[in-house]
């Protein structure tokens, strides 16, 4: 591959290559690592010839104790963990670029000097491992425990003020315990905030992994959690459970939940997310009939649809990735939607076609027939009637910010909070973030825009928390996502709304492809199947400022070697 796309100039792709190739890394010196004083704990092994990699690769190498990526980068060697801490994807299938590498499967990036996370999503980084080189052997020292867990928090300060539990203030109260407000509250201690945390959430349990729930029905809470209470404990971030805010005075700067709590915040953070979209039919207050909020609702569906008839109402992801996860446990899977087509809107119908493995039923529900307070049949507009022994409802949401309408805090005519790009809404104080809010875009020119994404919520969280201490940052990401069903992950980035074509690479039938979605001339995002880590790459380039146009597609040569053929996921 000589760099240069069909009209001369050089290609987008020119300074981000797969493992294996010439790239650019950062000018940066390693940091120093600390000096070890327990020789015991720790592993030392040659892992190759100095020769051995070309500047711009990586290589998993095992050290006996565990195995560690070797990068070597401007004639420099550097080591770290080789797994995404996220979903532990190999970071060697990754793409390695201007000193940081991300992950094939959902594009957070990791710097090599540090081993810092640098991009979402993900809540850990990797650990660092010295590397040496002498009489040309590549020789690496590593922590067992490191090597082991292959992750590792950064440093957190911890709050120096003396609070009872009971106070009713908080320096910085966050509404919502999701990614957003999670990555919020660690940010903060990250950034060495002292004062008082209060994180409020509506569930039960502390934060999970909620795109999990409808990919994995029998996950349990424990399993799906992302933060114990003894690490928010650690790290002085009080979780409050079960706290539902029903309302917001900016003038007073205090948020009433429903049990009667008050509290006052210097600084007020609001991740709320959404809620299921209300729909409109007869019969619907049963106790088989599930939104899939919760790891006991995902637990409820699992059992009830065991050998029996289950329902899917709506093809958004989440409806399309529970009926896949029924095919093999339900004796039937019946899905309901408006379009004929899943994902039509953000995939374009080509891929729709191709990802839709379960045939849906078109129209609109008219009532669901009851025994008792159990749900038996769905029926239809047209007539039509389903047997069902279970139901999930995946029509889509809307933001749950209706506690706001008296607040004045602004919202538009949907009820999404509008924020400025350091996440601030129109009150002074409060900052908002994650599904419910709306925010200027950068690769669109700033326009304020809507990203319902996982991902883009930790990147609000970041942002937000920054912006509270004074120390202002603009979003800086490519938004990512992904979906999966049938044993097959499909991966998205970009900001593809309002898309005018898609070029297709690869077999749509075998579903292993690639398709570009264009504006105009220029890709503003891709989505991919089987083809990793083509759409981390893309990231990568979209990230850099570059601009991908649609003659760049037609050069296939970059896109042939990022084909991974071993890569297997466990997700």
């Amino acid at each position: 591959m000589d760099g240069l796309s069909p009209n001369g100039k050089a290609s987008p792709f020119g300074d981000c290559r797969p493992n294996g190739a010439l790239g650019h890394g950062s000018d940066d010196d390693s940091t120093p690592l600390p000096l070890y004083h327990k020789p015991r704990d720790y592993v030392e092994a040659s892992v190759c010839h100095v020769k051995d990699l070309e500047n711009g690769q990586m290589r998993e190498v095992d050290l006996g104790s565990g195995r560690a990526l070797l990068i070597k980068e401007h004639g420099e060697f550097s080591a770290m963990g080789h797994k995404c801490p996220h979903y532990g994807a190999p970071l060697v299938k990754g793409v390695l670029s201007k000193g940081h590498v991300r992950c094939p499967w959902h594009g957070a990036c990791f710097n090599i000097a540090t081993g810092d996370i640098e991009d979402f999503p993900g809540l850990d980084s990797l650990p660092t491992f010295q590397v040496r080189v002498e009489k040309d052997k590549v020789i690496i020292r590593a922590n067992k425990q490191a090597l082991q867990s292959q992750k590792r928090s950064k440093p957190m300060a911890r709050c120096s003020a003396v609070i009872n539990s009971s106070t009713g203030f908080s320096h910085v109260l966050i509404i919502g315990s999701g990614p957003a407000g999670l990555v919020c509250a660690e940010t903060l201690r990250q950034e060495g905030f002292t004062d008082r945390i209060v994180m409020c959430t509506m569930d039960r349990h502390p934060p999970y992994d909620r795109p999990k729930l409808s990919k994995s029905l029998e996950s349990t809470a424990e399993q799906l959690r992302l933060r114990s209470m003894d690490f928010l404990q650690d790290h002085d971030i009080e979780l409050l459970t079960e706290k539902e805010a029903v309302a917001i005075d900016v003038k007073t700067r205090s948020v009433t939940f429903e049990d009667g709590l008050r509290m006052e915040y210097r600084k007020l953070f609001i991740a709320t997310g959404s809620k299921p979209r209300p729909m409109n039919y007869k019969g619907k207050d049963v106790r088989n009939v599930f939104h899939l909020r919760t790891p006991e609702d995902a637990n409820s569906v699992a059992r009830l649809a065991n050998n029996k008839n289950a329902v899917i109402v709506g093809t958004s992801f989440v409806g399309m990735e529970v009926a896949a996860a029924l095919t093999d446990k339900a004796h039937s899977v019946s899905v309901i939607g408006i379009e004929t087509v899943p994902f039509k809107k953000a995939l374009g119908e080509k891929v729709g076609k191709a990802i839709m493995k379960v045939g849906t039923h078109s129209g609109e529900i008219k009532l669901f027939r009851t025994r008792s307070t159990y749900l038996k049949e769905v029926v239809l507009k047209s007539g039509k009637v389903l047997r069902a022994d279970v139901c999930v409802i995946g029509a889509g949401s809307v933001p749950a910010t209706g506690f706001l309408k008296q607040s004045g805090i602004h919202m538009d005519s949907k009820g999404f909070i509008t924020v400025n790009k350091m996440m601030q809404t129109n009150a002074d104080g409060v900052f908002a973030g994650g599904d419910m809010v709306i925010f200027p875009f950068p690769p669109r020119n700033n326009k304020k825009v809507n990203i319902p994404h996982w991902q883009m919520a930790h990147v609000h969280g970041r942002v937000a928390a920054l912006s509270m201490m004074g120390r202002a940052t603009e979003i800086k990401t490519v938004p990512y996502f992904w979906s999966a069903m049938f044993g097959k992950t499909i991966r998205y980035a970009g900001y593809g709304d309002g898309f005018d074509d898609v070029i297709i690479q690869g077999d749509l039938d075998e579903l292993r492809f690639v398709a570009f979605y264009t504006r105009s001339e220029e890709v503003v995002a891709v989505a991919s199947m089987n083809y990793d880590p083509i759409v981390s790459r893309v990231a990568e380039v979209l990230g850099s400022g570059k601009t991908i146009k649609k003659r760049d597609v037609d050069q296939t040569s970059w896109l042939i070697e990022t084909i991974s053929h071993s890569a297997t996921e466990k997700q």
